[in-house]
């Protein structure tokens, strides 16, 4: 019994010294990844985490605008290989918009129509969006903006807003989710977002290559909230969230309640038919009801490669084409997906736990392509 009093004192001991070294030397906002993912049964972030940060409610409009059902909505059911992977991966919603009108749906493991889920990385699409709104209402000149007319610090640097929204940003980034010394772990729950942003510098030349890091979007969310003079979550609820006629106020994650910065790169907590809504509003080319709530050209050039070498992002959008289908989509990191083919006006809508095996970072995994299959099947067309 002595010898196991000792073990536990020195345990309690090396447990305070690295409590006290991660203060010291300013990495405390791992104890918060602790207690927020481990300590609450899960091993990596986890899609239903909102209530345990600090959020900015994005608010609906007075006059929701429901989905109208599909005349032949659900009379297909999953195929069997779409049943496989909606359990293996954890599946919790599966839609297939089709003319506008859902055409099938189905909800699993307690959540439903109406259940909040994070977004992942497809905040990162409508914080893009956003952008295309800013530079719309005169907020922000254009692409080609330099962002230190926001940040002076960036002087040194050439970099422009459109860099930062095609992911040519040329930050200093290490875009790694299992690294908890890593920066993008400290910008998902650090308690001064703007501090670990601006502490990156431009290290490569911008604007001349894709590569995906949740950094540029953040730094590109501080712009266009510096631009508006609004916080993020206000601009997003009167751009989109009103007028695209959105069921129920979202919720975007915050650093903390002292600096209320919104995580641009991550973390608006809705629900799958909310969220497809900006896979309509881009299918559409920026238009909603007759209305243009973002410029046509924007939209445009959002959906289509910027770099020729890189022909799988444009501006804040994924690209991918399945034989003569191109494909554009909105991702999440755990396997959250608003997928949209304009040609044959289908969006294709999975929320879930996991994108299946491994940790692929900006490429494409193969529950993606399975989806979209499987989604075709299911209405008889080809791929």
């Amino acid at each position: 019994m002595t010898f196991l009093k000792k073990i536990l004192k020195w345990l309690a001991l090396i447990i305070g010294v690295v409590i006290i070294l991660l203060y010291v030397f300013d990495y405390s906002y791992i104890l918060r990844g602790i207690r927020v993912v481990y300590f609450t049964g899960h091993t990596t972030a986890f899609i239903d985490d909102y209530p345990y940060f600090e959020n900015e409610i994005i608010e609906k409009g007075n006059n929701p605008s429901l989905w109208p059902i599909h005349k032949n909505y659900n009379s297909t059911k999953e195929t069997n290989e779409l049943k496989q992977i909606n359990k293996a991966n954890g599946t919790i919603a599966y839609l297939i918009i089709k003319n506008d009108s859902i055409w099938f749906e189905k909800y699993f493991d307690g959540f439903n129509e109406n259940s909040k889920t994070n977004s992942f990385s497809m905040a990162k699409s409508i914080t893009t969006a956003l952008l295309g709104k800013a530079i719309m209402d005169g907020y922000i000149k254009n692409l080609d903006q330099p962002l230190s007319d926001f940040y002076p610090e960036y002087d040194y640097a050439k970099t422009t807003v459109g860099d930062l929204a095609s992911m040519a940003s040329g930050l200093d980034w290490v875009e790694k989710y299992t690294d908890p010394f890593c920066v993008t772990a400290r910008a998902n729950y650090d308690d001064d977002l703007a501090e670990t942003i601006l502490n990156q510098k431009v290290i490569k030349t911008p604007g001349v290559e894709f590569e995906y890091l949740s950094g540029s979007t953040a730094l590109l969310g501080m712009v266009i909230q510096k631009a508006t003079d609004k916080p993020l979550a206000k601009y997003l609820s009167e751009s989109f969230w009103k007028p695209l006629g959105t069921e129920h106020d979202a919720l975007w994650q915050l650093d903390d309640n002292e600096n209320r910065l919104a995580k641009a790169f991550t973390a608006i907590s809705s629900n799958a038919k909310d969220f497809a809504r900006f896979g309509k509003l881009y299918k559409d080319y920026g238009k909603w009801k007759g209305k243009q709530l973002l410029d046509s050209a924007y939209v445009s050039k959002s959906i289509t490669p910027r770099f020729p070498e890189s022909p799988e992002y444009g501006y804040g959008f994924w690209l991918k084409d399945i034989g003569n289908k191109h494909f554009f989509m909105m991702r999440g990191h755990l396997g959250q997906y608003v997928i949209v083919e304009p040609n044959d006006n289908v969006i294709i809508v999975r929320l879930g736990h996991s994108k299946g095996p491994g940790d692929a970072i900006a490429t494409f995994t193969d529950d993606i392509t399975t989806y979209i299959k499987e989604a075709y099947k299911m209405l008889g067309y080809d791929l």
